[in-house]
């Protein structure tokens, strides 16, 4: 029989479909990557989250591998060059939570541009703080998103509303000014953009993208906002930018201080994420833009109709 390693705790739905479809599945919680590669070779496919990472070590021992299928949209964990030159084919689920993302960070803006977050906890002190915490509204303001993939467009068709100037770029499309957004060029993001957001994966490409050059780069002085991956950000580049105004706030979902599995923090503080930690006109939230009982069931759905429709064709 077919088998199928699942690696992270994922919905019951996905172990449901896949023994529906003739595979047995199993799961070992108690596993670590060295004991996953012991029983690699036993599998046909594997469902994982960010629990490991699937690199050429450990594709080299699962030598009956068909498809690695991802709960998410990042195949960051995965060597997926590698993993296609063995004919393995990588799956993930983007579509399952991009509602998630777009609401989340749409949310995020209202608190911060609303000063929402601040001015709850003040009351809670015993404030009550009115000219402090005018706010800014959306409409009129140009808004840069930076990849325009699911969950760039879905950030985007939810501003639809607001009566924004919303723009983007991605490098690697074209033609897809429509009528939530209209394609840009990355100089004209520099240019126009009061709001940044980004929605792009994490590769050697990415990482530290945003740096002190990327926020210098900014003609006016930004609201900045990060639901993607936290290496994208140089964090003592954005500091930096905080201390100097060139970003008058952050709303971060993504930390480049997650351990790998997004599950928690690194345990050392460093003195920027402190800086952030302190800082009245940041809010961060702990890597749950797609995280709602909705997407779970999405995700998962998603990823099956995935397996199911790659095996019909294999």
């Amino acid at each position: 029989m077919n088998k199928v390693l699942i690696i992270d705790t994922v919905h019951p739905l996905i172990r449901e479909e896949l023994t529906a479809m003739g595979f047995h599945c199993e799961e070992f919680p108690d596993f670590g990557t060295k004991d996953y590669e012991t029983i690699a070779a036993d599998y046909t496919g594997i469902v994982i989250r960010s629990k490991i990472t699937i690199d050429k070590g450990f594709l080299d021992k699962a030598k009956q591998l068909r498809f690695i299928a991802r709960v998410g949209s990042g195949l960051e964990n995965i060597d997926v060059k590698y993993s296609e030159s063995l004919g393995i084919h990588c799956l993930n689920s983007p579509e399952g939570n991009r509602d998630a993302v777009g609401e989340h960070t749409l949310g995020l803006l209202l608190a911060l541009l609303n000063h929402i977050c601040r001015a709850n906890a003040e009351i809670r002190h015993g404030m009550w703080i009115r000219e402090g915490n005018r706010g800014i509204e959306i409409k009129g303001k140009t808004i840069g998103i930076i990849g325009y993939g699911n969950m760039g467009g879905a950030f985007a068709q939810r501003l639809k509303g607001f009566e924004a100037n919303v723009i983007a770029y991605d490098k690697y499309k074209s033609g897809y000014s429509d009528g939530n957004v209209t394609e840009s060029t990355m100089d004209e993001l520099w240019g126009m953009a009061d709001i940044v957001s980004l929605h792009i994966p994490l590769n050697e490409e990415t990482h530290y993208l945003a740096n002190e050059v990327f926020f210098e780069k900014f003609r006016k002085d930004i609201f900045f906002l990060n639901t993607s991956r936290g290496g994208i950000v140089n964090t003592a580049a954005l500091v930096a930018s905080l201390k100097a105004g060139k970003v008058r706030a952050a709303a971060l979902d993504v930390l480049e201080f997650e351990d790998s599995s997004f599950e928690a923090l690194s345990k050392d503080i460093p003195p920027d994420f402190r800086y952030l930690l302190d800082s009245d006109n940041v809010i961060l939230t702990p890597h749950i833009a797609g995280w709602t009982l909705e997407s779970n069931v999405k995700l998962a759905k998603v990823l099956v109709d995935k397996i199911r429709h790659l095996i019909s064709d294999i």
